[in-house]
Parts: C-alpha cells; sequence; structure tokens
C-alpha cells in the first residue's frame, strides 16, 4: 500500500464514525469505536469515550491496525 493514499483515504473520511482494532504484543487486542478527529504527516488522531488516541499510518501499512469506516 502507498503512504500517500492510505492518509487521502483517512483525510476524506474525517469527523466519521471508525473502528479501530489494534493487534498488540502477546495476542492482546483492543478495540476502539469512535471519530476521527485529526491528521498529521505522520499520525492520525480520533476521539474515543473523550479521549484523543493516535496511530500512525505505518501502523496501518504493516497491520499492526485495522481500520472500519462505519
Amino acid at each position: 500500500m502507498n503512504l500517500d493514499i492510505i492518509r487521502d483515504k483517512i483525510e476524506h473520511n474525517l469527523n466519521k464514525k471508525v473502528i479501530v482494532t489494534v493487534y498488540g504484543m502477546r495476542n492482546k487486542i483492543n478495540h476502539y469505536e469512535g471519530v476521527l478527529y485529526k491528521t498529521y504527516p505522520n499520525i492520525f488522531s480520533i476521539i474515543s469515550d473523550g479521549i484523543e488516541k493516535s496511530f500512525s499510518y505505518n501502523d496501518y501499512i504493516t497491520g499492526d491496525i485495522k481500520i472500519k469506516f462505519i
């Protein structure tokens, strides 16, 4: 995947609901449901339960996180 394509896709869906699934170490999986809040050159953030969570575009490329647009 191309980083520019991912960045454009996420910027196109700003202020929309998403579910971010984070695959951590030792088979730990976290799900965050929130709204795409801001995008930056290397990261994007969501608001989930009033808390801002930030993720890297590279995490999406490597499969460490998955994004589902609602």
